[in-house]
């Protein structure tokens, strides 16, 4: 348990951190410094997925336009449709 605090209390630092940047170029650089090419790359996929979902684009088009696998659409779906609502919030907040 003591574990799981801890876990929690630097997933809630790193959070934060996030909130402290100020600009795409800051985000860039935290981000790159942070995760590997490999990570940053599923990261940006994903995140494509998950607009191209939400506007009611067509897995197979979604699997053209970014390469993504339909296993991979489908768990962004079902996170976009199930999750906690980060996908929408983002997602809202930028139309």
């Amino acid at each position: 348990m003591n574990k799981a605090k801890n876990n929690n209390q630097a997933s809630k630092e790193l959070y934060e951190a996030i909130l402290e940047l100020q600009s795409v170029d800051e985000c860039k650089k935290f981000f790159r410094d942070l995760c590997t090419l490999s990570e940053l790359t599923s990261m940006v996929e994903r995140f494509q997925v998950a607009k191209m979902v939400d506007n009611k684009t067509p897995y197979r088009e979604i699997n053209k336009k970014t390469g993504s696998s339909t296993a991979t659409i489908t768990r962004v779906a079902h996170w976009l449709h199930h999750g906690k609502g980060g996908y929408n919030l983002v997602l809202d907040r930028m139309k």
